[in-house]
């Protein structure tokens, strides 16, 4: 980090200015993850639904967010990425609205796929704008408060929606309010919307695709690409059981009360903020960013498969299944830099496209997985298949090390 020069006080400030509309942007679309989820009981009584069902919601929302992610990497590249950020905005504002008037599973079904097609450009605009606008030595930093926002986004999304729905005594005016928070968050946007122009920056690095650049599809041909989404794949199984079925899964582990027991997905994501803040100041220190991460999930696995066996107390169970988000948060700004040193140049928005769609895929495959799970009469499965995908993690973890280490950084 020497070699960086200082970043001059007035950039500083433009720095600030991009990192928190990003990351405002990027809580929102993780609060979209949780539109449905944590209204799963509700749904189930009201429309005599099962949790595979339920789980199918999850599935629909991430296999259209996996798809389009891959496409937006691409027109991102293409078009910029602050236009496709207010289209992805408009599209919440249709999904809660559409969720708020539906009248059975399919008026779900409709919600859950606008919500993904919102959703799916979310990283490759992000970490386009970041990397354009962001002064280097702000970058791993920036990595961080991106990641904060979205556990920020997560964790806040269960609280508000039955918070809402409590107070109204009508899910559907929560659905309302979601609706009126994304439209609030564009109307800031277009506001601002010099401060998330990544085809205009101040850090000398290119504002367009670079025409001398490989041709655009010759990142599929690097292994380290592959191996960055089979461990977004992973990761992100173990995520979709915490963030859908714990809370279920504690209730009936544990003879907890559900109210209870979903608190347990703020607790995760709490602690993977904590980790996120500590993670962002030793991403840029760690000399071997696979093995922090390795370490970081193996010991989340662990404390995940303990919750499973049903041996604590019901109260400690939640805070060890909330305790292990803070190894994941602590793995995060690694992951990332890893991604940002397997992309090449002019291929930002296609790598990082590409790479998180695995998140999606992971979301979309496991949800019916683990519904099916607590369906079947086996709650403890929920947290000793997430500690499992973990452990996979870890592997792949290890191997985009060994690619990455040999290759160059690059700045995209």
């Amino acid at each position: 980090m020497s070699g960086i020069p200082p970043v001059h006080p007035a950039k500083r400030g433009r720095d600030l200015r991009t990192i928190s509309l990003v990351g405002l942007a990027h809580g929102t679309s993780h609060f979209f993850h949780m539109l449905l989820p944590p209204l799963f009981p509700v749904f189930k009584a009201s429309f005599g639904l099962s949790y595979a069902e339920l789980g199918l919601l999850v599935t629909l929302f991430f296999a259209i967010s996996g798809i389009g992610q891959a496409l937006a990497g691409f027109l991102v590249d293409r078009v910029g990425a602050r236009p496709v950020l207010f289209a992805a905005l408009g599209c919440f504002v249709v999904a809660a609205t559409s969720a708020a008037l539906a009248q059975g599973y399919g008026g779900l079904l409709v919600a859950a796929a606008l919500a993904g097609l919102g959703n799916s450009p979310f990283h490759p605009v992000d970490f386009t704008i970041l990397n354009q606008r962001v002064s280097q030595p702000r970058l791993g930093h920036a990595y961080s408060v991106h990641g904060i926002s979205g556990n920020l986004g997560w964790a806040v999304a269960p609280l508000v929606v039955l918070g809402i729905s409590g107070m109204t005594g009508s899910w559907r005016w929560a659905m309302a309010a979601c609706a009126l928070w994304a439209l609030a968050l564009l109307v800031l946007l277009l506001w601002q919307r010099d401060a998330v122009d990544d085809r205009a920056n101040d850090h000398g690095r290119g504002t367009r695709v670079d025409e001398t650049a490989e041709p655009s599809l010759a990142f599929l041909r690097l292994p380290s690409v592959w191996l960055c989404f089979s461990f977004f794949f992973f990761s992100t199984c173990a995520l979709t059981a915490i963030l859908s079925f714990a809370g279920p899964a504690l209730q009936k582990v544990y003879g907890l009360p559900i109210e209870l027991a979903s608190t347990v997905v703020t607790g995760y994501m709490v602690f993977g903020i904590v980790g996120l803040l500590v993670g962002g100041f030793l991403a840029v220190r760690a000399s071997r960013l696979e093995r922090l991460i390795g370490a970081c999930l193996a010991g989340s696995a662990t404390l995940l498969a303990l919750v499973g066996t049903g041996w604590l107390p019901g109260a400690m169970a939640i805070g060890v299944a909330a305790l292990a988000g803070f190894g994941t948060g602590l793995a995060g700004p690694s992951r990332d830099l890893l991604i940002k040193r397997a992309s090449p140049p002019g291929a930002t928005g296609r790598v990082y496209g590409t790479v998180y769609s695995g998140l999606d895929l992971g979301f979309a495959v496991s949800a019916p997985v683990f519904g099916a799970v607590l369906d079947g009469g086996n709650p403890g499965g929920v947290f000793f298949g997430a500690a499992l995908a973990l452990a996979l993690g870890v592997a792949f973890a290890s191997l985009i090390g060994v690619r990455v280490g040999t290759t160059r950084p690059v700045v995209a």
